[in-house]
């Protein structure tokens, strides 16, 4: 609304709610703490799970601080803003999801207690933005570089990012199928996870999975006259289907007496055996089909000994043809034996009481597959999320070879070295940089919290510890006690630490620089289970200006319960 003479003058549509100044800022900040909020008790080896139960009663039991988020309803904006961080640290790095929320929410935090004392948010925004980029210096100086071929390190952080998770019983059988797989999937272009196929089994224990060097395919021979197994098989991969060629246009058949029948299934049997001989003449053993396979043509293979397998997924066929060497062909009538791959053993087999294709014995498994074993469905879930992580932490110690120790080492070390940066830099903005320190330490004030120790306490010790110079010391959960945490095998990715700072700062920054909130329409009320600091009323902080409910919409997951 402007003011034109003495008549306002009105800008906005009647639907529109506006929010500006403190309020906007205000409700900003708690939507994004909220949301902070409500993973913080996952983090840490001990941390907890939290049930999600969606609108149609399915449940999700988790601490991966993404998938908790994106289970929640979450529609306020800014609140979006903060699940915007997780996302982002699990695409580029995997894991470190739930401190780069956890961490972007302390320092709105401590951003607020700085408006309050009439700091602007530029200058806040100018403070965090110099501090996060001296931590991430600081951080590749703190850095240790490891060999990508110390396959015992390589365990270890595997391992790490289990920890805490459905999958930490059996985390060392585990970390040494991971680091296997990655290792197996690395090439010159790199190292794509997508190349590790994840097979989930409902029964048996998390100890009893294990790796295939090669692929399993979720399908079964097409004739059971067909071979179980092939041994030092030629394989061949069809992206087409071995069915009878159909015609450009519509057309259209007139049979006017049984010679003219017989003769027009004479030539499409012929056609089919053509297609079959093609493989033949070049030695086929196992032939994967991305089509059809008519059935004159299944009654052909099976007499020629060829184990066949349609409607194989485009991604399986792309696994197989890294595995084996073969050369996908669009028509099977172009065959060579140059496209052919090989393979030590083809078989079905069963697996949890589904049949399914074993490619195995390749000469160089660049595409592998790990069967994950656990008593329920939901244990099997939470173990495949739990991989995932390792995999992801894996590839990016591959790619860059340096970590940095675990516990809360390095954000200890940072606090430290920020406050002594923040002299040095003067002005408001050090006042910013301070604030900056205090909030990183949230990670080890919340892992001892997870674990049950004094907060206060443990973040002594570990002051202390890092002020007398022993820069790797963390907080040990299961004791209690701050020890090197190098030495006890805790490290994770630099990586993880730098994308995690990176990205909670450029959220935190991007909230406290909106002062103005205009909504086209009516937006829910309520605030996330969990807030504890200061839920958000129903009209929004201080009445927010009539946003309708605050746009504080965060609620659905009905079931949250008293998980949050």
């Amino acid at each position: 609304m402007a003011q034109m003479g003495n008549q306002p003058l009105i800008v906005l549509s009647e639907e529109s709610q506006r929010t500006s100044g403190e309020d906007a800022q205000s409700m900003n900040i708690t939507a994004g703490k909220a949301v902070a909020e409500s993973v913080r008790t996952t983090l840490g080896p001990k941390g907890m799970d939290k049930m999600l139960v969606d609108s149609t009663g399915n449940v999700v039991v988790t601490n991966d601080g993404v998938t908790i988020l994106k289970e929640m309803d979450i529609e306020h904006p800014a609140a979006n803003m903060i699940v915007e961080v997780a996302e982002t640290q699990e695409n580029e790095v995997g894991d470190g999801t739930t401190t780069a929320v956890i961490v972007s929410g302390e320092l709105l935090k401590e951003a607020e207690n700085l408006l309050d004392q009439d700091i602007h948010a530029t200058t806040l925004a100018q403070g965090y933005r110099e501090a996060a980029e001296e931590a991430k210096d600081l951080l590749e100086e703190q850095a240790i570089e490891i060999s990508t071929e110390d396959t015992e390190h390589l365990e270890q952080i595997a391992a790490t990012a289990m920890t805490g998770k459905g999958a930490e019983t059996a985390k060392d059988t585990l970390s040494s199928l991971v680091v296997s797989a990655v290792q197996s999937v690395a090439d010159e272009t790199g190292i794509d996870t997508d190349n590790v196929k994840v097979e989930k089994v409902v029964g048996g224990s998390i100890d009893n999975s294990e790796l295939v060097e090669g692929v399993i395919v979720d399908k079964t021979r097409v004739d059971e006259n067909m071979p179980y197994a092939v041994e030092d098989a030629n394989v061949a991969l069809v992206d087409s289907g071995l069915e009878v060629e159909e015609t450009e246009i519509d057309t259209e058949v007139n049979v006017t007496d049984p010679d003219q029948l017989e003769e027009f299934l004479e030539r499409e049997e012929a056609q089919l055996r053509e297609l079959v001989d093609a493989l033949v003449a070049v030695d086929t053993d196992v032939v994967f089909v991305d089509g059809g396979i008519d059935d004159m043509a299944q009654h052909f293979l099976a007499q020629e000994g060829i184990l066949a397998v349609r409607r194989v997924k485009s991604d399986d066929m792309t696994r197989l043809a890294r595995a084996t060497g073969a050369t996908p062909v669009s028509s099977v009538r172009d065959i060579t034996s140059e496209d052919l791959g090989q393979a030590g053993s083809i078989a079905q087999r069963d697996v949890g009481g589904d049949e399914r294709i074993f490619i195995e014995d390749v000469e160089e498994a660049k595409s592998v597959t790990m069967i994950l074993r656990g008593g329920t469905e939901h244990v099997v879930d939470e173990v495949e999320r739990a991989i995932e992580d390792s995999m992801h932490v894996v590839r990016v110690t591959l790619e860059d070879g340096k970590v940095v120790p675990g516990g809360g080492s390095p954000e200890t070390q940072l606090a430290l070295e920020l406050r002594d940066f923040a002299d040095s830099v003067g002005g408001r903005e050090a006042l910013a940089i301070e604030h900056f320190a205090d909030a990183l330490e949230v990670v080890p004030r919340t892992l001892a919290e997870n674990a049950g120790h004094d907060p206060i306490d443990s973040l002594v010790d570990l002051r202390s510890q890092h002020d007398s110079g022993s820069t790797g010391a963390g907080l040990d959960a299961y004791t209690g006690d701050v020890v090197d945490m190098e030495g006890e095998g805790v490290v994770e990715p630099l990586r993880v630490k730098t994308q995690a700072i990176e990205s909670a700062t450029e959220a935190a920054v991007m909230i406290l620089r909106i002062d103005d909130v205009i909504a086209a329409g009516d937006l829910k009320g309520g605030a996330v289970d969990g807030d504890d600091d200061d839920d958000m009323p129903a009209g929004g902080p201080g009445g927010a200006g009539g946003m309708g409910g605050g746009m504080g919409g965060m609620g659905g997951m009905g079931g949250m319960g008293g998980a949050m």
